[in-house]
C-alpha cells in the first residue's frame, strides 16, 4: 500500500503513466460516458466517448465525471479530509482496515477482478483491499474534490472519479466483481446493476456502541437504533446476506486524535471548531474509546 501523504499537504500530481495505468482497464471495460452511456477512450489528459463528450483529468489525477453537473452540498470539505487523513494515518482504525482487507481476500474473486468503492473518501480502505488482491483494479467514486485528490494516489491500481453515488453510476451493467461501501450512502439498485451475478457487496457500518464514551460529551450524532433493520430493508430485494462480522476494540486517543475523529465525520457540520476544541479539552487524556463496527457480506441475486 502507498505511504499516506503528509497531513495537511496537497498530494503531488501524478505523472501521465501513473494516471493512465488503472484507467486503461477501467475505461476499456468498466466505466461508460455518464452523458450518453457510450464507451470511453483514454486520451492524453482526459476520457472521451465517440459522441465527443470529454472529461478532464484534474491536476491531482482524478477524473471529473461530474463536470458541469450540480454538486452535492454534503461533499467533504478540505478540513474534513485533512482530519480524516491524519486520523487514519495514526492507525486507530487499523483493525477495521485489516478486517476489511481479509474479508475481500476471502471472496474468491477472479484474479483480474474489478472493485468499486462507492463513497470512497480518500481511498484508504480501497487501497488496503487492493493490496490484498494483487491482480485487481479499483474505481473510487466520491463527490469531494479534496478526498479525490488523495484517492487518486491512494494506490497505483486505483482510479478515482467525481460522482454522486445517489445518481446512476457511470459504470456498465455487470462489470464489477465487488462493491465496497464503508460509512457511505447505499444505492442498492446501482450496486446490484453494476455487479456481476453473485458479485460481492461489503458494507461497513458503526454499531450503537461505536464512540459511546464520546457521544454525549461531544454532541456526536447518534447512530440510528434501527440502522440494522434499515440495512436489511435496503438490500433484501436484490441481495442475500452471506455473513456478518462484528469488530469491537478499545483505542486510546489524544486530544488531537479526538478532534480529528469528530472533525472527519458528519458531526463536523453541526459543531463549530472552537466549540469542539473546548469540549475536547475537558476530556482526560488519553481518552479510552470503543470502536465498534459491523462488516456485512452480501451477494447479488439474479
Amino acid at each position: 500500500m502507498s505511504e499516506p501523504p503528509i497531513a495537511g499537504r496537497e498530494p503531488a500530481r501524478r505523472d501521465v503513466s501513473a494516471w493512465r495505468g488503472p484507467w486503461e482497464v477501467l475505461a476499456g471495460s468498466v466505466v461508460r460516458c455518464p452523458v450518453c452511456q457510450e464507451p470511453l477512450d483514454v486520451t492524453e489528459r482526459s476520457l472521451r466517448c465517440a459522441g465527443r463528450h470529454t472529461f478532464d483529468v484534474a491536476r491531482q489525477g482524478y477524473v471529473s465525471l461530474l463536470s458541469g453537473a450540480k454538486r452535492t452540498v454534503n461533499a467533504d470539505s478540505a478540513a474534513m479530509v485533512r482530519a480524516r487523513t491524519e486520523f487514519l494515518a495514526a492507525g486507530h482504525y487499523g483493525p477495521l482496515t485489516d478486517a476489511l482487507a481479509r474479508a475481500a481476500a476471502s471472496l474468491d474473486l477472479p484474479e483480474k477482478s474489478t472493485l468499486l468503492d462507492a463513497g470512497a473518501g480518500t481511498g484508504h480502505y480501497l487501497a488496503a483491499v487492493l493490496e490484498a488482491l494483487p491482480g485487481a483494479v479499483g474505481l473510487a467514486l466520491d463527490t469531494s474534490q479534496y478526498a479525490l485528490r488523495r484517492a487518486a494516489r491512494a494506490h497505483p491500481r486505483a482510479g478515482a472519479a467525481s460522482w454522486d453515488v445517489w445518481r446512476p453510476f457511470p459504470v456498465r451493467d455487470g462489470r464489477v466483481d465487488a462493491v465496497l461501501n464503508v460509512f457511505a450512502p447505499r444505492n442498492s439498485a446501482e450496486f446490484h446493476r453494476v455487479l456481476r451475478p453473485g458479485g460481492a457487496l461489503l458494507v461497513v457500518t458503526p454499531t450503537r456502541r461505536h464512540l459511546s464514551e464520546l457521544r454525549e460529551r461531544l454532541g456526536l450524532l447518534e447512530v440510528d437504533p434501527e440502522k440494522e433493520e434499515r440495512l436489511e430493508r435496503t438490500f433484501s430485494a436484490r441481495f442475500a446476506r452471506e455473513r456478518t462480522e462484528a469488530l469491537e476494540y478499545t483505542v486510546e486517543l489524544s486530544g488531537q486524535d479526538v478532534e480529528n475523529l469528530v472533525s472527519m465525520g458528519p458531526t463536523a457540520r453541526h459543531v463549530e471548531p472552537d466549540e469542539l476544541r473546548a469540549r475536547v479539552s475537558a476530556l482526560s487524556e488519553p481518552a479510552r474509546v470503543t470502536a465498534s463496527f459491523g462488516i456485512a457480506l452480501y451477494r447479488a441475486q439474479p
